[in-house]
């Protein structure tokens, strides 16, 4: 697990030592152990490292034995013991498979990998410059091309080290608020753009080539029993659980309580012979605390537990949180998941987590509510209308509602539904629901719910390992029908079905609770002083970017219980943190409330202590 930068200049102009040093350290977060980096005819590639995987030979960049053909990597290669049978590695460490595979295979090598990876190789041989990205987009890679120098980099802060001027995408602000994320491939910053998962890109003398190397939509869908599927479930999640436990340091798992951590820990636990280590964050309100379910989890599977209970101080962090997320995001759950990585960075290097398996089987509200008694026989272009709707922040009359009137000048005919509709329509060969899964996969994984993991355990230096995204779980589950996964009302019912060979009933079956904060509530109360600075006050207003008497509209309506506009409101407090942070002034360093010009009498001291 690294973090990597480079870039290729069509004018053979050299980067320079001090500016490969500056977009390495800009990322020192993700790679702690080591700093490596490479020039040469006008192509850079660079590496800070968090040392996983043979922790004295795993040096980054690595070389082939002809000096030509160099190798960087974020990651991990979880089957690279497989790979490196008849390599000829001389080391222990995933990134020489890469170099080797490359030397053998060409381009074709990502194929063969089983990972979560950016993968950047220069190729002396024919002055290219080659970019890999995992599947699921696990590991972000964002881009930046004039014309004359390209720039890539696993965090846009090393890119603007690079001299990228932070500007404003007015595009890319109008999808935020519709989507509660910027989706990719487009950021909210002008010029800046992702590698779109499951992608390579390749640049020559002769010009630049994207290729899509895996493609979600080629998988087709199975008529098997449920007992199949039950069991293939439950065989595919633990081989991508052992898989996942090849480390050279301690390893651990966030544990919510919820059907994915417990599966994966469950699973652990059948595979090590020590108690796992897990790790969990709870809350003083009821309503958003899980941390007794994950208490009884730990119980059934005798780990070493460790919870610690947070109050509303967890506020305390949106800067930060911000700062490492480089993009605005309304999703608060940022907050809470960077306070469990740093509490398990205390104790391990790696953690497993049970991302994925919402997007997998069907497991949030909005797929229960939309498809509760649809009739799915209607034309598929109403639906896909119907579920853009559903899973958008603000529809384009609130948006207008907001917009100042310079603001719709800049944006024009805009349209951020085309985001979601391209993706939709090349999947209308699967049913409804796992067409619907699939948009997930394409979009919300890479925009938001990836990003989550990646951004804030890579902020404590710490490796998130996903096994329910492990290809074989993708391709799996895409093969099972979609009313298998949402049948009667019940998210998930497949791999809940599947679970009862692992876990109990009580927690398989027990209602679901989001892993986020009761920020809704707090902004009523606690926060009130606070939203009404950031969101009310000259500096916010003055942008000229919203109308100011439904800015003020939205907070009372909210605050006097008349409508609850709490995803709104985080959306434009994360917004306004993000001007403050990149736009206004593009900081090097997580900033305080303090030096974005806030001063709310909240007192902003993060409270934590530990549960019985």
């Amino acid at each position: 697990m690294c973090g990597i930068i480079g870039g290729y200049d069509r004018e053979n102009r050299p980067f320079g030592t001090a500016l490969a040093e500056q977009a390495c350290e800009r990322i020192l977060h993700r790679g702690p152990d080591d700093q490596g980096f490479y020039e040469t005819d006008g192509m850079l590639i660079g590496n800070r490292r968090l040392s996983i995987l043979d922790l004295s030979g795993g040096h980054q960049p690595m070389f082939s034995d002809d000096q030509q053909i160099i190798v960087v990597q974020n990651g991990e290669i979880y089957n690279f013991k497989e790979l490196a049978e008849g390599l000829s590695c001389r080391t222990s460490c995933d990134t020489e498979v890469i170099l080797r595979l490359y030397e053998r295979d060409g381009e074709n090598f990502v194929n063969q990998l089983n990972g979560m990876f950016a993968i950047a190789i220069i190729d002396r041989r024919n002055q290219s410059l080659l970019l890999f990205r995992d599947r699921i987009g696990q590991k972000p890679v964002y881009l930046y091309d004039n014309g004359k120098r390209f720039l890539f980099a696993s965090e846009i802060k090393s890119l603007f080290a690079m001299g990228v001027k932070a500007e404003m995408n007015w595009e890319g602000l109008d999808a935020y608020l519709t989507y509660n994320f910027v989706p990719p491939p487009i950021t909210l910053f002008k010029n800046i753009n992702h590698l779109m998962p499951g992608h390579m890109l390749k640049i020559t003398p002769q010009g630049s080539l994207v290729r899509r190397w895996w493609n979600l939509a080629e998988k087709p869908v199975e008529s098997r029993t449920e007992d199949f599927w039950c069991e293939e479930i439950v065989d595919t999640l633990q081989a991508a659980v052992k898989i996942r436990l090849r480390s050279d340091v301690p390893l651990g798992a966030f544990l919510s309580g919820g059907i994915d951590s417990s599966s994966v820990v469950s699973l652990m636990s059948r595979e090590l012979p020590n108690p796992v280590q897990t790790f969990c964050i709870g809350f003083d309100d009821p309503r958003f605390d899980e941390s007794k379910y994950a208490r009884e989890v730990s119980d059934l599977c005798n780990t070493r537990h460790t919870c610690e209970i947070m109050n509303p101080n967890l506020i305390a962090t949106w800067p930060l949180t911000g700062y490492h997320n480089d993009q605005p995001h309304g999703d608060v759950s940022f907050m809470p998941t960077y306070w469990v990585s740093h509490l398990a960075r205390q104790s391990v290097k790696v953690v497993l987590t049970g991302d994925g398996g919402d997007e997998l089987f069907a497991g949030y509200d909005v797929h229960r509510h939309f498809f509760a008694n649809r009739n799915l026989m209607i034309p598929r272009e109403d639906i896909e209308t119907d579920y853009i709707k559903a899973i958008s922040l603000m529809q384009p009359e609130a948006k207008s509602l907001l917009y100042s009137a310079e603001a719709k000048s800049k944006l024009g005919e805009v349209d951020a539904t085309i985001y979601a509709t391209s993706h939709l329509k090349e999947f209308r060969h699967l049913d409804p629901i796992n067409q619907a899964m699939a948009l997930d996969i394409r979009l919300l994984l890479p925009g938001n719910n990836l990003v989550k993991p990646d951004k804030m355990a890579m902020a404590v230096s710490l490796e998130p390992r996903a096994p329910y995204l492990d290809y074989r779980m993708v391709d799996l589950a895409f093969r099972i029908p979609g009313l298998l996964k949402l049948r009667n009302g019940v998210t998930k019912s497949i791999l809940k079905k599947a679970c009862e060979r692992i876990l109990p009933q009580n927690i398989i079956y027990r209602k679901k609770q989001m892993f986020t904060v009761p920020i809704g509530e707090w902004f009523k109360r606690e926060l009130s002083p606070f939203v009404n600075e950031v969101l009310c006050s000259s500096r916010s207003l003055e942008r000229g970017l919203f109308r100011p008497e439904r800015v003020r509209e939205i907070i009372q309506e909210h605050q006097s219980n008349q409508v609850n506009h709490t995803r709104s409101i985080r959306a434009l407090v994360a917004f306004e943190l993000w001007q403050r942070t990149f736009i206004d002034e593009t900081f090097d360093h997580a900033p305080t409330y303090s030096e974005l010009g806030i001063n709310s009498p909240i007192d902003f001291q993060t409270d934590m202590k530990k549960s019985a």
